[in-house]
């Protein structure tokens, strides 16, 4: 007891505080990383007003972008480009969604549910439904098709018809309250009659001038001193000119790992171990040859010469049947071309057929066979008799892809048919008909026409790539990791560029969310670690497919105004063309003759005829407002010459010799309505309108820092 007496008397303090810690760090912990922490590391990908994107949410919209374009595609396969487009349209849709709903609430737009029911069960549906229930057969809307899908979403237990129709719905809430807002906004176009009539007097004339220039090229660059204090005051004073977006600039050094003569004769060895085999493959095995050897897909039909898309094709469709040709390259492969056949075919027929289609054992869909023959046999007799192909295709053929135009298709030797449609099309003659038996069925076969008659090869492809080894490839990440390592600084770096006679490449504003880089292709991250470096910093070894990259910061721009640095050589050219205007104009004082004017700087007198202020440009000076301006100045008058017009590309002095009516009587009331048409018009795309809306809203992305 004594013990726990002597504890509590001498280290009741200790205890209470170390009580009280626990229980701070117990709530400081869950403050900072707890459920709903401080530290909690935030999941909004940007915002606009305020209204925030969850990632989530983002990732879902990709996705669905993606799935749209991975429908368009032939392949169904989407590229690092197609995917980056998916990913701006994505974004581009939720700031687009933010800025408009915020300016429908303003001024109350919205989509009745009444208004919603007519878009579909109208008088005149929405042409989104229209598109949707058409019948491919009449090409006419189908009112009763809708009004049974409208009707079975309730039986939709997979919910397929649902989102279906909820999306088409969204759309066309989406569209009607955007055209309501471009309809406001067109309301609010005018043009009033009086400006029209002011805009008329003022190009009613033309004026014939007398005219002294001064280039500024007259005076040497190198004469005219400039100083960092003026280029910055400049910059401030203009800072809509030099408005910039944040950027990166990065410099960098890429080793390759590209195959060495080495690899090559590795390569060559291997293709010429198969060539032996190539040469004695007959027309029978050479598909299956060709699948476990060549990298180059095998053909199995003729190709007229001039659609032969390989290097030395002159020689390879010269070869006489049965000879190889070859090594040579084609792009990073090795190939040798062995020619199976020949042919003399036209390059293009037209035809048009009838369909028959088979039983399918897949789907159930078809005749039996018997059947099938006795129908197109029937049909066949039928156009011999007499009748309408063309009617019969549409009302009788089973393909969808061709009976709405009669049944033609165009055919080539390299097109995709099925070997017995196109070998009848390219083999017989025109005006030649014949029911050709297919996987599909049975074809009624007609030529229509065949043109451009010449010489067709089917050739087998041996083609193996040029790869770089493990040892190259090793080679080039040890020369990067080397470089890497010597260069920790960005003098450093530029030093043992220039003294080794690296081949040094710049990616210069790169934004936020780029994904490729020129060069170098997708290297989202290098991107990523430049916004990341500090100015100076180099980076470890980055690796791109057959490539190492180690690269250097060189810049970083913020949102704003530029620094001097980045626009120095533009603020130099316009800061010296002012401190020469007032030289220029310092030396013509002001002149009370042109003839004294042109003593002055010692420069010819010039004419320019049918200056009109409309037209900012005039024909012997080109672009020059400020002189066109001071033509049609009424302080200056006929015969008086005016002051030094500091002008684009140099110094003026001009005088008006006359005004002469232009001739043209233009009403008033049709020139503004033309105006407002155009503007109208302009409203009509909605890009000018947005971008207008874009910068008065407030929008943060922060997408950078998630991809």
């Amino acid at each position: 007891m004594s013990v726990i007496q002597k504890i509590r008397d001498k280290y009741a303090v200790v205890i209470v505080v170390v009580i009280c810690v626990a229980i701070v760090s117990f709530l400081l912990q869950d403050a900072f990383f707890g459920r709903n922490s401080i530290m909690r590391r935030s999941t909004t990908v940007g915002k606009v007003n305020g209204e925030e994107l969850d990632i989530t949410q983002y990732q879902q919209m990709i996705q669905e972008a993606e799935q749209a374009a991975r429908q368009q595609s032939p392949t169904g396969n989407l590229n690092e480009q197609v995917q980056q487009y998916a990913r701006e349209q994505a974004w581009n849709q939720f700031v687009s969604e933010q800025i408009m709903s915020a300016q429908y609430e303003k001024l109350g737009i919205q989509v009745t549910e009444n208004e919603l029911v007519d878009q579909f069960s109208g008088k005149d549906p929405n042409p989104v439904v229209v598109q949707q229930f058409t019948d491919r057969k009449t090409g006419q809307f189908d009112r009763a098709a809708l009004q049974q899908a409208l009707s079975s979403v309730g039986q939709d237990q997979s919910g397929r018809m649902r989102n279906a129709l909820k999306q088409m719905e969204n759309y066309i809430i989406r569209s009607r309250m955007q055209e309501k807002y471009i309809s406001l906004i067109k309301g609010a176009v005018y043009y009033p009659k009086w400006l029209a009539e002011a805009q008329i007097k003022d190009n009613s004339q033309f004026a014939n001038v007398s005219y002294i220039s001064v280039p500024y090229a007259s005076i040497a660059d190198s004469t005219v001193k400039v100083t960092d204090s003026e280029l910055n005051t400049y910059i401030n004073n203009h800072k809509a000119t030099f408005k910039t977006e944040e950027g990166r600039r990065v410099d960098y050094i890429s080793f390759n790992a590209l195959p060495s003569a080495q690899d090559t004769a590795n390569a060559l060895k291997v293709l010429l171990e198969a060539k032996d085999e190539l040469d004695t493959t007959g027309v029978a095995n050479i598909e299956n040859f060709v699948k476990r050897n060549s990298d180059i897909p095998y053909f199995d039909g003729f190709v007229s010469k001039s659609a032969l898309m390989v290097p030395q094709k002159d020689t390879i469709a010269g070869l006489p049947v049965g000879t190889v040709f070859g090594p040579y390259f084609d792009n990073n492969l090795i190939v040798f071309a062995k020619m199976m056949d020949r042919k003399t075919l036209p390059d293009s027929v037209k035809v048009r057929h009838i369909l028959i289609a088979t039983a399918n054992p897949q789907s159930g869909a078809g005749l039996p066979d018997s059947i099938a023959k006795i129908r197109i046999d029937s049909i066949e007799a039928a156009v011999k008799g007499g009748a309408d192909f063309k009617a019969l295709a549409a009302q009788l053929s089973d393909d969808p892809g061709s009976k709405e135009n009669g049944g033609e298709y165009d055919v080539t030797p390299s097109s995709s048919f099925v070997p017995e449609f196109k070998d009848f099309a390219l083999d017989g003659k025109t005006g030649e008909m014949k029911v050709v038996k297919s996987q599909f069925g049975y074809h009624l076969i007609q030529i229509m026409s065949q043109k451009n008659f010449g010489p067709a090869v089917k050739v087998a492809y041996l083609g193996k790539p040029v790869e770089a080894s493990k040892e190259t490839d090793s080679k080039a990440y040890a020369a990067a990791n080397e470089f890497a390592a010597q260069n920790h600084e960005g003098k450093t770096f530029e030093k043992n560029v220039q003294e080794k006679g690296l081949n040094k490449r710049i990616a210069d504003n790169l934004r936020p969310m780029d994904f490729v880089i020129p060069g170098i292709g997708q290297a989202r991250e290098l991107v990523r670690w430049a916004y990341e470096a500090k100015k100076g910093d180099v980076s470890t070894v980055f690796t791109f497919e057959d490539k190492y990259v180690v690269a250097v910061l060189t810049g970083i721009r913020a949102e704003g105004t530029a620094t001097l640095d980045e626009v120095r050589p533009q603020v130099e050219a316009l800061v010296k063309k002012e401190k020469k205007a007032e030289q220029l104009i310092a030396k013509l004082k002001s002149p009370a003759t042109l003839e004294a004017a042109a003593a002055a700087v010692n420069q010819p007198q010039l004419k320019a005829d049918n200056v009109n202020f409309s037209t900012p440009f005039i024909a012997t000076m080109g672009f020059e407002p400020r002189v066109v301006g001071a033509i049609f100045n009424k302080a200056w008058g006929v015969g008086k010459v005016t002051a030094p017009i500091e002008g684009n590309s140099g110094v003026f002095v001009v005088k008006v010799d006359s005004f002469a009516p232009n001739g043209q009587n233009v009403d008033p009331l049709t020139m503004a309505t033309q105006y407002e048409q155009t503007v109208k018009g302009t409203l009509d795309q909605g890009g000018q309108l947005y971008e207008v809306l874009k910068k008065l809203n407030k929008i943060e992305d922060n997408r950078a820092k998630f991809f």
